[in-house]
């Protein structure tokens, strides 16, 4: 299955919508962390160690289907991230071994 990163920036609101839309967030992943198919997924952080954005790497079908996984994230709906932006990529490092 393709591998896509998704890379959302926060908003100037960011740090504050995040503590109030973090769990939703963290359960619309759920599903594809269960599955298997999350291969990474943290912050974004600042200098100062706060978090200004997210990365989720993760396997879907095709883009269309990466991309509303993106457009349905919780942090994206509810103003936390001011953009998104969803690519494939290819694993090279750790080399795949599946």
């Amino acid at each position: 299955m393709p591998l896509y990163v998704m890379i959302g920036r926060d908003g100037p609101d960011g740090i504050a919508l995040r503590k109030r839309h973090r769990e939703a967030h963290l359960a619309n992943l759920q599903p594809l962390v269960d599955a298997g198919r999350v291969r990474f997924a943290g912050p974004i952080r600042t200098a100062d160690g706060d978090p200004c954005g997210s990365v989720v790497v993760f396997e879907a079908a095709d883009l269309a289907a990466a991309q509303a996984v993106a457009e349905t994230d919780p942090y994206a709906v509810e103003g936390v991230f001011a953009s998104v932006e969803v690519r494939e990529t290819l694993q090279v490092f750790p080399k795949d071994t599946t």
